[in-house]
């Protein structure tokens, strides 16, 4: 989401950035760029408007056009305007004392309730809660089925009672379950519907009547562009939404709705989910400036951060440094580390979380997931000892490695060769107390 937009407005400031003072003219072209690059992107024409009055109005004050930098004047408001538009910070999920905390879903049919009830619950007993699944899509029994096996999948309880109990009733039984045996969180996953489906509507009305969820949550499909804001707008109409949670963002989706969402409805955005696979990185909580920073093309450390924290091993990282002071590193510490950062995510993602190396990650000839499996393929094909010494690594070796991981000998050859020169970087680089001198490193790689 947001990379034909991200491209577009990089675009435009790198063309005032060629510029050494900016006229009025350059911003309102620049401004014109803006607009064409967001209506592109499927944002609400109103919101269109609005932003670029806003930016144009400050940029073409004397502040900005007599600056030593106007293009960074100007990208740092525009960064502040996106950062309005998408809701200025990041609003948690509430919680009630002593609980427990009732959560309910809503969405159309097909906006990845189901998977976004698991990943939510996953989350919140990462935060060290106890959450309580309920099943209370009675009218596709697959939809129970599913979240089932998701709570097996995850070892979280879940509360069902089949097709032919009323949900309101479901979920009542649900929260009185959840004081009983000490749940904090209840999420209840309703059934999809549209917003002009009455019925439906009206058992959402009656299950708030019941459990009073603290939060009600709209999932609603990236994919949908600008139907997700008038979605919400009659959600939240009927049921008064305390959040969105925006599922596919990783997907092909040009980003209007999560630019729109917050300023026609009101309504903060609460999470990002990706993907259908339910783990620690597929449901990120929403920070509207790191977003924003994202789009600009100016990396999300802190969110690349959080990842790390929750798939951290403190003992192995310790474990690790000790290698790394003796120089003692090897091809089977280089494989573990590869399995912890493919635990982040896809790489082109995680570098793009990186501040300049956004316009990197596209290129698939300097990156490529097809050259981590290839690596992947030639270690796992040497042998335990091999791995622990690569200095054994030679003649006979080098070719049985390219026969079984499907490689030409000279892959396995330069691989080595690398590694070898990685390993001296490292043992270098602790011996000087963490300081590795730009030479030293050009030297390692000659």
């Amino acid at each position: 989401m947001f990379e034909s937009l991200s491209d577009r407005l990089q675009t435009t400031f790198q063309k005032l950035g060629g510029k050494g003072k900016l006229t009025e003219d350059d911003v309102r072209e620049a401004m014109k760029q803006v607009r064409l690059a967001l209506l592109e992107a499927d944002v609400n024409l109103k919101v269109v408007k609005e932003f670029v009055a806003n930016v144009t109005e400050q940029a073409i004050g004397e502040e900005v056009t007599k600056s030593l930098t106007p293009d960074q004047q100007v990208v740092k408001i525009v960064n502040n305007e996106l950062i309005r538009l998408l809701g200025t910070e990041n609003v948690p999920l509430a919680e009630e004392r002593p609980g427990p905390t009732v959560l309910m879903l809503v969405g159309l049919q097909g906006s990845g309730k189901t998977t976004l009830a698991s990943k939510l619950a996953l989350f919140l007993r990462k935060k060290g809660k106890r959450p309580l699944l309920v099943a209370a899509d009675v009218y596709r029994p697959a939809a129970i089925t599913q979240l089932e096996s998701l709570g097996r999948q995850l070892n979280i309880p879940v509360h069902s009672e089949g097709t032919d109990v009323r949900p309101p009733d479901i979920a009542r039984h649900a929260v009185e379950r959840a004081r009983a045996e000490g749940f904090n969180y209840v999420l209840v996953d309703t059934a999809g519907r549209l917003q002009i489906d009455e019925p439906l509507m009206a058992e959402l009305e009656q299950i708030i009547d019941e459990v009073h969820p603290v939060e009600r949550l709209l999932v609603v499909d990236a994919m949908i562009g600008q139907e997700a804001v008038r979605v919400a707008d009659e959600f939240n109409r009927r049921v008064n939404l305390t959040g969105v949670v925006m599922t596919k963002v990783d997907g092909d989706a040009r980003g209007g709705a999560a630019l729109s969402i917050r300023s026609v409805t009101g309504v903060p955005i609460k999470f990002l989910g990706t993907g259908e696979k339910v783990d620690a990185h597929t449901l990120e909580p929403f920070y509207p400036d790191r977003l924003a920073s994202r789009i600009l093309g100016m990396g999300d450390v802190l969110s690349l951060i959080e990842r790390a924290e929750q798939i951290y091993d403190e003992e192995q990282a310790k474990r690790m440094q000790k290698k790394l002071r003796k120089g003692s590193f090897d091809f089977e510490d280089f494989l573990s580390s590869m399995h912890q950062m493919r635990k982040l995510g896809p790489l082109q993602q995680i570098m793009k979380m990186i501040p300049g190396l956004g316009q990197l990650a596209d290129n698939e000839e300097l990156v490529s997931e097809k050259d981590m499996k290839r690596i992947e393929a030639i270690i796992f094909s040497m042998t335990p000892r091999e791995r622990r010494n690569p200095d054994l690594i030679k003649g006979r070796r080098k070719e049985r490695i390219a026969k079984g991981s499907g490689v030409q000998l000279q892959e396995v050859t330069a691989l080595v060769s690398q590694f070898k020169k990685m390993q001296r970087m490292m043992k270098q680089l602790s011996g000087k107390g963490g300081q590795l001198n730009p030479r030293d490193f050009n030297k390692f790689l000659r």
